[in-house]
């Protein structure tokens, strides 16, 4: 081994390079105008990147090479793989309008990531400062999904519900919503021991069997209400005083 190299647990990282991998051929995939695969792809992408932390610290194998080669591969799966699909899926019309649009996404995705990655040691566990990427990356993913499933938004159509104008504000929404600094619930520290209400058991029974019925639409739906909720949330605190300062 050279000197100052470290061990690299594999397990982990095979983990976060099968999410890379997810990513990266999503990119091949929207470039080829297969949207539902490469949307696909991008869901698996997030499967992966909610696998590699749990266990790594499942098997105390965690190590601040796994922290930076996760967020590599975050950028290329929540980053540029949404990019692409959005661009060539919705923003080539709009032509120059259109890549800047999906680079703004993109460079919002890094932003967001390298921010994460900073304020790690400081930010509550709690909540994530702005919309995580692979949330945001969901969202788009889950609309392409969402609209063949059921043809809404139309692509031929010339208003406001277009798939092209949809898709153009989706991009613009989530790649600030990626840089604010409004809070989005982590459940990072929600203790799934603890006890519950009947009501809740069954509010996430129905939420299952809806997924596995039709996960076309219940993915997008689940997104959609997740980030709504969250924004109401904070409207509501805004509203209230309950507002605390979060560091930027």
């Amino acid at each position: 081994m050279l000197p100052g190299m470290r061990k690299i647990y594999i397990l982990p990282n095979m983990v976060t390079t099968a999410n890379m991998f997810c990513g990266f051929y999503s990119v091949i995939l929207s470039s080829r105008g297969e949207f539902l695969h490469a949307s696909w792809a991008i869901i698996a992408a997030a499967v992966f990147d909610a696998m590699d932390g749990r266990i790594a610290r499942m098997a105390k194998a965690t190590s601040q090479f796994g922290v930076e080669y996760d967020s590599l591969s975050d950028l290329t799966s929540f980053g540029m793989a949404p990019a692409f699909l959005m661009y060539y899926w919705a923003l080539l019309p709009f032509e120059r309008l259109g890549w800047v649009a999906a680079f703004m996404y993109l460079a919002c995705a890094a932003l967001r990531l390298a921010r994460f990655n900073t304020n790690t040691a400081v930010a509550p566990k709690g909540f994530f400062q702005g919309l995580a990427s692979p949330i945001a990356a969901g969202l788009l993913a889950t609309l392409v999904i969402f609209q063949n499933a059921t043809g809404f938004p139309d692509a031929d159509s010339e208003t406001i519900f277009s798939t092209r104008v949809l898709g153009l504000t989706s991009v613009l929404l989530t790649a600030a919503l990626m840089v604010s600094t409004i809070r989005f619930p982590s459940f990072k520290e929600l203790n799934w021991r603890s006890k519950a209400t009947f009501g809740y058991l069954m509010i996430l029974m129905v939420t299952l069997v809806l997924v596995a019925l039709k996960p076309e639409i219940t993915l997008f739906v689940v997104t959609c209400s997740y980030i709504c909720l969250s924004l109401i949330w904070n409207v509501y605190r805004l509203l209230a005083g309950k507002t605390e300062e979060v560091s930027a």
